[in-house]
């Protein structure tokens, strides 16, 4: 089975995965851009049995009851997301803390409700409201005009 490794800006933290993420997407939630100090996060989900930290412990924050948000204490690098409540058994990583951030290409963008007005990428992928899963897309594509 395919392994895929990641680690924090400085190295404390390491990580590693195996197999193929279940979802690979973009991240306009508030809690993502204030995490990341970004404009959109770039994360993919896996099973919390597939995932294990190889070499540090990252410090956490709850976000909110349920939530927490893992960063690397020297660096504070952003490494992982967790939500028992609406991903059980899952772990979110960010991907630009993957060895090879370019081997998984994110096929969605989530929580638009919540974008800048300002960013939108131009590409074709679906636009969800809140969460993909289940759900219909909103549109395809940036906003137009």
């Amino acid at each position: 089975m395919k392994l895929t490794r990641g680690h924090c800006l400085c190295g404390t933290i390491r990580y590693e995965f195996e197999g193929k993420p279940d979802w690979v997407a973009y991240c306009h939630c508030e809690s993502c851009r204030r995490h990341t100090s970004s404009a959109a996060a770039s994360m993919l989900g896996v099973k919390v049995t597939a995932f294990r930290y190889l070499e540090g412990t990252p410090g956490a924050y709850e976000s909110s009851p349920g939530v927490w948000r893992y960063f690397c204490p020297k660096c504070g690098s952003p490494m992982a997301y967790t939500n028992e409540e609406k991903w059980p058994g899952e772990v979110h990583l960010y991907l630009g803390t993957l060895e090879d951030p370019a081997a998984f290409v994110p096929t969605a963008h989530v929580h638009t409700g919540e974008q800048l007005p300002w960013f939108d990428l131009h590409d074709d992928l679906p636009r969800f409201e809140k969460l993909g899963r289940g759900q219909k897309p909103i549109r395809h594509g940036p906003k137009k005009g």
